[in-house]
C-alpha cells in the first residue's frame, strides 16, 4: 500500500493555503511537510495536528492505496 495526501493539497487549495501556511499553523517540521510531497508516512501525531488546523478527519486528508503488490 501506498500513501496519498492527494485529499490534503486540495483541502489547502479550497482554503486558500499554501504548504508553508500548514507547516507553520500545524506546528510541524519543513521536513514532514516535504515527506508528505513524496507520499512517505508521517505519524499519527502529525495527522493530528494538521486535522485540528483544517477542522477534519483523518480520512479527508489521506487515502491508503492498493499497489500490485498487495494483492499477492
Amino acid at each position: 500500500m501506498i500513501v496519498s495526501y492527494k485529499k490534503l493539497w486540495k483541502l489547502l487549495i479550497d482554503n486558500d493555503m499554501m504548504k508553508k501556511d500548514l507547516q507553520k499553523s500545524a506546528g510541524i517540521s519543513w521536513a514532514t511537510v516535504t515527506k508528505m510531497s513524496k507520499g512517505e508516512i508521517v505519524s499519527t501525531e502529525v495527522l493530528m495536528k494538521i486535522c485540528k488546523v483544517l477542522h477534519c478527519n483523518v480520512g479527508d486528508i489521506v487515502d491508503f492505496v492498493e499497489t500490485s503488490d498487495d494483492c499477492d
